[in-house]
């Protein structure tokens, strides 16, 4: 059965519980320190100007960098982009981000945790010699509580500025302090104009953001940063939200689930951008009667949104979706579990997201595993995904059309 992409369109529009289905209310210290002792498995890989892959993984509080010459089959020796450990975050919406400059600068940013639940700061160094040695990491945030700054993504633009991103709860540590309610976190974000060696002052671009759910950014195409994360409408209404990252940003409301949750989901959204200017949206919902993967697309610059499609088996627990766009071909990627292993489902389309072929298998694994990252080398696109029992899996999509 292809799946077909609706033409009607949408008009644009607590306490802190980070841990989904898990109790953290009693002992938020003991589930934090569960949380760290997990297997560092959340992997970053990216492709250069040259179509050669770079990877970023962390180990014994490092984030070790290699790069591929043959599309994945091989890495060269790991360089450690920190040289004195620090607890780092790698794993569920957490992993290490890489992106490149317009003359070969090698970005890395990482979220460092702190020891206090739920806290952490934004870590970035940069490499000006292909990757064979990094600057001293500097932290981003310009506030220096030990809260919760965390889940970062990475970008450069149009003009070669380095963008980060990230969740942060400095407004709601002020709220706090003040004795007024604060619901969720806010979005922030910091601008480098000088190939990373500083960062001008933090700016907060949404207030009331959901706590822990990854941020997707992408380029548009005139450069432009391009957010789409999960926000907190109205008094508990976890939907999904887009803006630019210029003066002119607007938050508009895509996804209208209308997901109540007194809690984050650890279910963040993914955005491409296509060459064409088509932006193609994936998220997760688990809304009553609207519950599982949906995709969407925009073809004006996110003023409207055409019809959710469904995707996925939210009886298998479909989540944590992806999706590339490279020319007309779009990709997405998601979770599922069959009741004895996780697997890796895909669907592809060659029309612009107008239309999927049927999902097939990518990968499986019974143990531990990342979440999916798709990353293309300008001619392919990979499925990139780690797991205990494999470890770090490049596997190519299908080239066959649907």
């Amino acid at each position: 059965m292809v799946l077909m992409l609706a033409a009607a369109v949408l008009a644009p529009a607590s306490a802190e519980s980070e841990h989904s289905g898990h109790d953290t209310s009693r002992d938020p210290k003991s589930a934090w320190e569960k949380s760290l002792a997990r297997p560092a498995l959340a992997v970053g890989v990216a492709a250069d100007a040259s179509g050669r892959l770079w990877r970023a993984r962390v180990e014994t509080g490092q984030v070790l960098v290699s790069r591929s010459d043959d599309a994945g089959k091989t890495f060269t020796a790991s360089v450690a982009v920190n040289r004195e450990a620090e607890r780092i975050a790698a794993d569920g919406e957490n992993r290490p981000k890489l992106a490149f400059g317009q003359n070969g600068e090698l970005y890395v940013s990482w979220t460092q945790s702190l020891d206090q639940p739920f806290s952490g700061h934004v870590r970035f160094a940069r490499s000006l010699d292909n990757g064979r040695s990094f600057s001293a990491p500097l932290t981003v945030n310009d506030n220096a509580e030990i809260i919760s700054h965390r889940f970062d993504s990475l970008l450069v633009d149009g003009r070669g500025r380095v963008w980060l991103t990230w969740l942060d709860k400095r407004d709601a540590s002020a709220a706090k302090q003040s004795g007024q309610a604060y619901t969720g976190a806010a979005l922030y974000y910091a601008v480098s104009d000088d190939r990373g060696a500083s960062f001008a002052p933090n700016r907060r671009l949404a207030a009331h953001s959901c706590e822990c759910c990854r941020i997707a950014l992408a380029r548009d195409t005139d450069g432009v940063p391009v957010a789409f994360w999960r926000h907190v409408f109205g008094q508990n209404i976890r939907d999904h939200a887009l803006a630019r990252l210029d003066d002119a940003a607007a938050l508009r409301r895509v996804s209208h689930e209308q997901w109540s949750v007194d809690a984050c989901p650890h279910h963040g959204p993914a955005l491409a951008i296509g060459a064409d200017g088509v932006q193609h949206l994936a998220w997760f919902s688990g809304a009553e009667k609207q519950r599982g993967l949906f995709y969407a697309q925009s073809r004006d610059r996110g003023q409207t949104f055409s019809a959710p499609l469904a995707f996925g088996n939210p009886d298998a627990q479909a989540g944590h979706p992806q999706v590339l766009a490279l020319g007309t071909h779009v990709s997405l990627v998601w979770k599922e579990f069959d009741g004895k292993q996780t697997v890796i489902r895909a669907q592809q389309s060659r029309d612009a997201g107008l239309t999927f072929a049927n999902p097939v298998t990518l990968a499986a694994s019974a143990s531990a595993s990342d979440h999916p990252l798709l990353v293309s080398d300008g001619k392919h696109i990979y499925l990139s995904w780690n797991s205990v029992a494999e470890g770090h899996r490049l596997v190519a999509l299908p080239e066959d059309s649907p």
